[in-house]
């Protein structure tokens, strides 16, 4: 049996939630636990800013930690390019800063306000002038994928029937549909989020681990064994069964 592999889900600006996550898993695995991160740090919840300080201190503190990179994440690293840049999945009026997605929130966690009087040209330079460089180069170096053995995480999931290896990065950052509706067996176990549900599901050939973080909800810390998997409680682990097998 392999070493056992811990995941967090859609975190959504959530640092007191986060802290709880990684409390739970360095309890199951101690301080070196092997963490992947399935994406979406920002955005709706109250301290985005918080929980970058957070990762790229673990990052630069050389933690056993993988990032992955959520849709949420490239819509922020995005917009704070040069001159920023529309997510041409997204509807036109539907900007990164629009209320729907959180980047207001995230930005107001800089101290940065977003009000429907203000032009986003005077947003996006005081963005700029505010969001930590550390900040930016974390989103641009984030991973679309990392993979075991026998599992494959990505942010939002994978294009059924192409091989892991030629995965496209809008699929694995925003796929849904085709993928959800997928029940065949993948080549490995997708972990995956994105797509908020009450609580993390087993599918079978996909577990979810996006449990709603970003709307006040639980935030989900999961451990791996192979293929098997647990939620990490209050009480210890928990077993996550594929749906009709317990």
């Amino acid at each position: 049996m392999s070493d056992p592999i811990y995941a967090i889900g859609d975190i959504h600006g959530q640092l007191d939630k986060l802290r709880h996550a990684l409390d739970l898993i360095e309890r199951d695995g101690g301080a070196d636990a092997r963490i992947v991160f399935l994406g979406d740090y920002t955005d709706r919840g109250p301290d985005s800013r918080g929980v970058l300080d957070l990762l790229v201190e673990g990052q630069k503190s050389n933690r056993n930690w993988t990032f992955l990179k959520g849709n949420h994440d490239r819509m922020f690293s995005w917009f704070m390019q040069d001159y920023p840049r529309h997510d041409a999945i997204l509807m036109v009026e539907l900007s990164w800063l629009h209320p729907r997605l959180g980047g207001d929130t995230t930005l107001a966690s800089y101290g940065v306000a977003v009000t429907p009087q203000t032009r986003q040209i005077e947003v996006h330079r005081a963005a700029r002038d505010t969001v930590p460089e550390s900040h930016l180069r974390f989103l641009e170096t984030l991973d679309l994928s990392f993979e075991t053995d026998s599992l494959f995480f990505a942010h939002a999931g994978i294009r059924p029937g192409v091989p892991l290896d030629r995965q496209d990065e809008q699929d694995l950052l925003w796929i849904r549909r085709e993928f959800h509706a997928h029940t065949d067996p993948h080549p490995k176990l997708i972990v995956h989020g994105h797509t908020p549900v009450e609580q993390a599901q087993h599918y079978g050939n996909r577990v979810n681990l996006d449990s709603g973080a970003g709307y006040g909800n639980a935030l989900t810390a999961a451990v791996f064994e192979d293929e098997t998997c647990w939620r990490l409680t209050e009480a210890g682990r928990e077993n996550l069964l594929p749906h009709g097998s317990g």
